[in-house]
């Protein structure tokens, strides 16, 4: 073992895995420390990937050259693309994954990058010189060196589980906690909070009666996460749904007295829309059944997640309880639910590079930031990795605006207005959603992330290929004029309007009951001198079609994202005394001093900062 690093990586989940595969890509010599090698980007509650705003999110990871969209790809068992009764700007991507296999082709894309060691091993200590992290000491006693240091714990710094009366340190179920990091952090002065989590039982599909309850197919039009070729799977496994009952709830209810949630066991914040089946009860009382989806954990394995039944009550209630519930009447569990409470850092902490404001060269990233989610931990993780590399090589920071991608409004909402409960993202957090769509996430990053050396010229060459073949479709329906009789029984056919006169292919793409696929069939396959193959360019097509619809949509929304980023392009880090502007209120006097905003915009972004506290810095600083 070498004991001198470029980058040292602290936790091998989502977070970490990125964090260490992306530096590693651009040159720098890693070390990825974990306690258990066996279980990299392990899924430790619902063996899925992607969802609202999530699946945007693997994208852009994807776009950038990291690999949770081809991992997806290679392990995934049912795909569905969410939201497609709505507008593009939230179709979203979700799939189903084998748990074991993603673990496994996460491991074999760490293994297969020679700039990445591997240590097995438990961080207990930073090794840290006038206010900057050198290294890191493990309890086995190893001291390695390092440039950079990031973070990536998950779950298990001071990590306690909960089973109704009985609770045990860990940082999953039958695994380790880790100590030492939060300690020393505190004594520096790191604001160190309490969050909690939960996951539920693990039913034995054995003893599922799935005759009985509601099948949940994956889409026949299976897509994939990567932008790069990657293999689909030829059949898919199904999730059925049922759902709560009364008589299950009155059971539940019965354990409230021993819950940890509500007799004061339990000290952290849980996830506000991921609750525990005991919160959703106290919260929406009014209701006489809950949803459940039964999913697959893989190909190979009777083991199914009962997503939406996540708890912390006692195994014995638990167990009652299900057996209530239609097509688990004789269902056996694996183990029961449990929650976890964990050390999180206030992100308002951090930049937004990942880097530590009072530490340098310390990087968080992942569930430590306060956040819940595979995708948000991994996306942390890829922006902390690519800006530590950058930070040994002297370049430039990689800082992603909120108009340029979903994890740049995930990461200025996690450091600019930090987080009273785990952050999980929506579509509804980004003020640019048909911008920030799954489908042009590759327009949107690559070419970027090639400048920086971590995307690939292949990535580069294909979306080059792409925008050509974009160009003439367009060019295609734009130039090619149709005649009545020609087009008249197909718009019958869509139960739109027909037309009296010759008119161009683009006005009719406009209409919302005409797509370019169907015009492609009507026309056998060619639209003027451009051929398109249906099958091999759906995702091509699709993307075609969204810009010529919203063309207008999207122009507009880029005005107003060009308006207020120059706010964005006004600096103030470091120029102002806050206590000496005394027409600014107290609240926004002790945010701002607090969160010390590098922009205006930034400033303009925090909680309690009111458009008259931004017009007196403004004013201040002469502008």
């Amino acid at each position: 073992m070498d004991d001198v690093y470029d980058i040292i990586v602290v936790g091998a989940g989502h977070a970490g895995c990125e964090a260490a595969s992306a530096p590693a890509i651009m040159g720098s010599k890693v070390l990825l420390i974990t306690m258990d090698m066996t279980k990299m980007a392990q899924m430790s509650c619902n063996p899925a990937m992607g969802g609202i705003a999530k699946g945007q999110i693997i994208r852009e990871i994807d776009a950038l050259g990291g690999y949770s969209g081809i991992v997806t790809d290679l392990s995934m068992i049912q795909f569905r693309m969410l939201n497609r009764s709505k507008g593009p700007a939230v179709w979203s991507p979700r799939a189903q994954c084998d748990r074991m296999m993603f673990s496994s082709e996460w491991r074999n894309v760490i293994e297969k990058n020679r700039n990445i060691d591997l240590w097995q091993d438990n961080v207990n200590e930073l090794i840290i010189r006038k206010d900057t992290v050198v290294g890191v000491r493990t309890v086995l006693g190893n001291e390695f060196r390092a440039k950079c240091v990031i973070l990536t714990n998950g779950t298990f710094e001071n990590g306690l589980i909960h089973i109704g009366k009985r609770n045990q340190e860990g940082g999953r179920i039958s695994e380790p906690v880790s100590k030492g990091i939060s300690t020393q952090l505190r004594k520096i002065g790191f604001e160190i909070g309490r969050m909690k989590t939960g996951t539920p039982a693990r039913i034995d599909g054995r003893t599922v009666n799935f005759a009985i309850i509601e099948e949940q197919k994956g889409d026949e039009d299976i897509r994939s996460f990567s932008f790069l070729e990657t293999k689909l799977p030829e059949r898919q496994r199904s999730c059925y749904i049922t759902y709560t009952n009364e008589e299950t709830h009155k059971i539940l209810r019965k354990g409230f007295e021993d819950s940890p949630l509500y007799n004061g066991t339990i000290k952290g914040i849980g996830p506000r829309y991921c609750p525990s089946i005991e919160s959703k009860l106290v919260t929406f009382a009014e209701r006489d059944k809950h949803q459940l989806f039964l999913e697959p954990e893989g190909w190979n394995t009777v083991e199914y997640y009962l997503n939406g039944f996540s708890s912390s009550l006692s195994k014995e209630i638990q167990y009652e309880a299900l057996k209530t519930i239609r097509g688990l009447e004789n269902a056996k569990i694996f183990r029961p639910g449990y929650a976890i409470e964990y050390d999180y850092y206030p992100p308002t902490q951090l930049k937004y590079t990942m880097e530590t404001k009072s530490i340098k060269n310390l990087y968080f990233a992942g569930q430590i930031n306060g956040t819940t989610g595979y995708e948000e931990a991994a996306a942390q993780g890829i922006i902390a990795g690519i800006n530590a590399h950058l930070r040994i090589n002297r370049n430039d920071p990689f800082i992603l605006g909120r108009d340029e991608a979903y994890i740049g409004v995930l990461i200025d909402d996690l450091v600019t207005k930090g987080v009273d409960e785990p952050y999980r993202m929506f579509t509804s957090r980004a003020e640019y959603r048909i911008m920030l769509r799954q489908d042009n996430a590759d327009e949107r990053l690559t070419e970027r992330s090639v400048r920086i050396g971590l995307a690939s010229k292949e990535r580069l060459k294909r979306l080059n290929d792409k925008i050509k073949k974009k160009i003439r479709i367009v060019n295609a329906v734009t130039n090619e004029s149709i005649e009545p009789n020609k087009i008249n029984q197909y718009l019958r056919e869509k139960r739109t309007a027909e037309i009296n006169q010759k008119v161009k292919l683009y006005s009719l793409i406009l209409r919302p009951e005409i797509k370019i696929e169907d015009l492609i069939v009507y026309m056998h396959g060619k639209i003027g001198e451009e051929r398109i193959d249906i099958k091999e360019e759906k995702d091509l097509i699709e993307t075609t079609e969204i810009e010529i619809k919203y063309k207008g949509y999207i122009k507009r929304e880029a005005g107003i994202a060009e308006k207020i980023k120059r706010l964005e392009d006004i600096i103030i880090d470091g120029k102002i005394n806050y206590d000496k502007l005394k027409a600014i209120s107290t609240e926004a006097r002790q945010k701002l001093k607090r969160i010390k905003p590098v922009t205006i915009g930034q400033a303009s972004r925090i909680s309690g900062v009111s458009p008259s506290d931004i017009n007196v810095i403004l004013l201040h600083i002469g502008r």
